[in-house]
């Protein structure tokens, strides 16, 4: 009986292990070594660069309050919007008074600012998403947030609008998701065209 139970208690050691060593190290590398091969970019934490200094990531959202640039959706991260260490969404229902509440505050802000205050308003703008860190917007509430950005910028809204279009990511394998665009890409692309109208400007002159 004794022996059967020494037996038992070696065979569960040596199999804890080989699954150990197998799951625990195996495979991990094997993962890992072919992310690196084959998508490092992504692996890495897909991270956007300006001028070769890292300035953010195109999976996790940034705050952007300054009428100069595009704005992401509300996040409801504490205690910070899209605070990326505690991920997480309001958790509240339709049909919350506080909710409801959050979305006219929202609603109004988006009016004062805009510069179209009679237009409809995308509902991405006023609701947060489960994550709180929702690095991109619908198409629609970029092209709304153009008149106020093109405003503050001295663009035309032609040229954002072009913009935004050239931004647009398609739905994935043409199914899945919604056509989306990424608000740190779209920022980046609208510093390079100021930039580049700035010149266009002083070599006019």
């Amino acid at each position: 009986m004794k022996s059967s139970m020494t037996s038992s208690l070696f065979t569960g050691v040596r199999l804890l292990f080989v699954l150990t060593c197998i799951t625990g190290f195996m495979y991990p590398v094997m993962v890992t070594g072919i992310a690196q091969l084959i998508f490092p970019w992504q692996a890495n934490g897909s991270f956007i660069q300006d001028q070769g200094k890292v300035v953010g990531s195109m999976l996790i959202g940034q705050y952007i309050d300054s009428p100069n640039y595009f704005w992401g959706r509300p996040s409801a991260t504490l205690p910070f919007p899209y605070n990326a260490m505690n991920s997480s969404g309001s958790n509240l229902g339709p049909s919350n008074p506080r909710l409801l509440n959050l979305i006219r505050e929202r609603v109004q802000g988006l009016k004062a600012s805009s510069g179209a205050p009679d237009a409809l308003i995308p509902i991405d703008l006023v609701t947060a998403s489960g994550s709180g860190l929702d690095p991109e917007i619908s198409p629609l509430a970029a092209f709304y947030q153009v008149p106020r950005v093109a405003k503050a910028m001295h663009l035309s809204e032609i040229s954002l609008d072009t913009l935004i279009v050239g931004m647009t990511q398609k739905k994935s394998l043409g199914l899945l998701g919604e056509p989306r665009v990424n608000v740190m890409l779209l920022n980046q692309a609208l510093d390079q065209l100021r930039s580049a109208h700035g010149r266009a400007s002083s070599q006019s002159r």
